[in-house]
């Protein structure tokens, strides 16, 4: 109510003084147009076409990353930030639901060819793949990281009896 009887007021202000209320309707309309300006400007997404999917697939979870050429990550998304809990984490299923949940994030951004790094041994590694081609990204490339020992731990010594 106290808004409404300051509205009533500067109504009844300007007929009386016109100069004084059309400098108040002015400096009103030049607040108004830059604030939308600074809105217009905030809005502006850039736009990337061509980026890199990280794909860590381990016995117990599987962790997505979506970046740009850079390495700035855009989006990213695992199995346990889903919902999965336990052993379901690690599934074919839980990866394509994971991959789902990325490209529905990076769509703002309108990328449309990916790298794809693969990562792990573990069972949502060909799901995972294949959810990525079937969301409408291009994979240019698809290369396994997959850490291998070159020598193996080190042996036991041996027994002395």
């Amino acid at each position: 109510m106290a808004e409404e009887v300051k509205k009533t007021k500067e109504v009844k202000e300007p007929a009386s003084t016109s100069t004084q209320g059309g400098d108040i309707k002015s400096e009103g309309k030049t607040d108004v147009d830059a604030s939308e300006k600074k809105k217009k400007n905030k809005k502006i997404k850039r736009q990337i076409l061509k980026g890199r999917a990280v794909v860590k697939c381990t016995y117990n979870n599987t962790v997505v990353s979506l970046a740009d050429i850079n390495g700035n990550i855009l989006a990213w998304s695992t199995a346990g930030l889903m919902g999965f809990k336990g052993a379901k984490k690690a599934t074919p299923y839980a990866a394509t639901q994971v991959v789902a949940n990325v490209s529905e994030k990076v769509q703002k951004y309108g990328l449309k060819e990916l790298e794809v790094y693969i990562k792990g041994v573990g069972s949502g590694r060909e799901a995972s793949i294949r959810a990525l081609s079937n969301n409408g990204f291009d994979l240019v490339l698809i290369k396994d990281e997959t850490p291998v020992p070159h020598n193996g731990c080190r042996p036991k010594k041996p027994r002395r009896i």
